[in-house]
């Protein structure tokens, strides 16, 4: 297959489905007509899209799909898988490959995606030849223009002769990446609205996609997205640099259709079911079950915060307010296998992910839900950049970021960290350990350190910091009797006279 053969020049034509049919056809008409040289295409492109779609109703996307489509199992959708033959770039040997993904099951949305090349942008076109149907599943009519899911991008990250899947875009506006030697664990999401809201979440949707095809000797590959909602239209540009760490430089434009006050910027999914430091009754051989341990923020004044997650008996909410937040993220710390003891998750394998803001964001909160679950398949962990101030109708808001998706967080040298958090009973009340280890700790007289532990209610008592050879740092231990009190909040950070010796460790207890 050719699959030149399958580009088509409506790059930016399914993409608006909410403009009228009369302009919907002269639009098609037009591109056919430029289908041998492609439609004209530059970042301002998505954003003029944004701009229009914003200023019409919404109009769902589709996920109608073929009988053949429809009711998939799980089990039947992995059975439609991509001919890796037919990887993109694959012939052309760029440092890049791209696959499709197909529509079905959980993935119904209509994803248009289009290629970029020398300033000019051309639709693929839907073609069976790029899919396998494996025991005996039907395929649709070859016939039908059904798009896509999704996609996703491979390059020799881990060795020189083999292609390594690096990221994938698919689902809602969901996209998840890795770094050399890991396994995929945390999301990321283009936009969130309403997250946490009892009156029910907005999923915004990548509606369209236009990928730049790499030249011969690029490190990285330039993705643009066109993002719709009923509450906002936006555009985006990614700029992933795959390695050690993964890094995707972001550009986003929002445009809301109506005034937007629960909008999440830089949003991130991951799953905690239970750890050494949150249990709750659980029965298992493993040590803990997370793709993330903990929320990391260092917010604009400098202050680094260190907040353990927990699966609650409730859905919690913690909101860190700040001015011009630096960087926040979900972090893995215990990378060791014994830590986990599951051979096939590897959970010590999941990626950190750090949101870098470039420039000023204003004034805000990281929001940090945590939601219950009983099963470690159920996202259950989700934070946020929240705005102080609602987005405007009509209004237009850009941002900027970086995501670093790797084994470490931001650099931590110069100061020292908590790497481990654990939780068990004690008379009247619960004992915490926290294992804290850093390089400014080396040296100094364990004498001329100490401990400030504070809580929000109950009483603070037995508190204890000693060194712990074993790990070549601390070990602090104290007891919270809440005194009938929940939540309470804790605080704790390790002092020499006046100086912060370590991040700020917060954490929320509950009844």
């Amino acid at each position: 297959m050719d699959r030149r053969h399958v580009l088509k020049g409506a790059a930016a034509l399914p993409l608006l489905a909410a403009m009228s049919g009369t302009a919907w056809q002269a639009l098609v008409a037009e591109a056919k007509a430029q289908d041998a040289q492609g439609m004209p295409f530059s970042p301002a492109t998505v954003r003029q899209m944004a701009r229009e779609l914003a200023q019409k109703p919404y109009q769902a996307a589709d996920t109608k799909l073929p009988p053949e489509l429809d009711k998939l199992s799980y089990d039947d959708y992995r059975n439609i898988r991509f001919k890796p033959e037919a990887s993109l770039w694959r012939k052309e040997q760029l440092p890049f490959e791209m696959q499709l993904l197909h529509r079905g099951f959980l993935f119904r949305d209509r994803v248009d995606i289009a290629l970029v090349e020398g300033g000019k942008a051309r639709q693929l076109r839907y073609s069976q030849d790029y899919f396998r149907f494996d025991n005996k599943l039907p395929a649709p009519d070859p016939k039908l223009d059904l798009g896509f899911s999704g996609f996703r991008l491979h390059a020799p990250m881990n060795r020189k002769e083999y292609y390594d899947e690096v990221v994938v875009f698919q689902g809602a506006s969901y996209f998840r990446a890795i770094a050399k030697d890991q396994i995929y664990g945390a999301s990321a999401r283009g936009l969130s609205i309403k997250t946490g809201d009892q009156s029910g979440e907005e999923f915004p949707i990548f509606k369209a996609f236009w990928v730049e095809v790499p030249g011969k000797q690029a490190d990285s590959c330039v993705v643009h997205a066109l993002l719709d909602s009923p509450s906002a239209s936006a555009a985006f540009r990614f700029t992933i640099r795959p390695g050690e760490t993964t890094s995707m430089a972001t550009e986003m434009t929002v445009y809301p259709r109506g005034d937007v006050d629960q909008v999440g910027l830089g949003t991130l999914t991951s799953m905690f079911l239970f750890g050494p430091n949150d249990r709750n009754d659980v029965d298992d051989f493993r040590p803990a079950v997370r793709d993330n341990e903990g929320l990391a923020i260092i917010n604009g004044g400098g202050e680094r915060i260190w907040r353990p997650l927990t699966n609650p008996q409730r859905l919690e909410v913690s909101s860190f307010m700040d001015t011009n937040t630096r960087g926040f993220g979900l972090m893995q710390r215990q990378r060791s296998f014994f830590d986990y003891q599951d051979l096939e998750a590897r959970y010590e394998k999941r990626p950190s992910v750090w949101v870098e803001p470039i420039g000023d964001w204003g004034e805000g909160s990281v929001i940090l839900l945590e939601i219950p679950t009983k099963e470690e398949i159920h996202d259950n962990i989700v934070t946020f950049w929240r705005p102080k101030e609602p987005l405007r109708k009509g209004g237009e808001y850009n941002y900027v970021y970086r995501m670093h998706w790797g084994w470490n967080g931001p650099d931590d040298a110069k100061i020292a960290r908590f790497t481990a958090t654990r939780q068990g009973a004690a008379p009247s009340g619960r004992q915490f350990v926290l294992d804290v280890i850093g390089p400014n700790l080396e040296g100094i007289a364990p004498d001329a350190l100490r401990a400030d532990v504070t809580a929000s209610g109950g009483e603070v008592r037995s508190v204890v910091l000693q060194p712990n050879p074993d790990i070549k740092g601390y070990r602090l231990a104290f007891v919270l009797d809440p005194k009938n009190t929940s939540p309470v909040e804790i605080r704790a950070v390790v002092m020499k006279d006046q100086e912060r010796m370590s991040e700020t460790w917060v954490y929320r207890w509950t009844a």
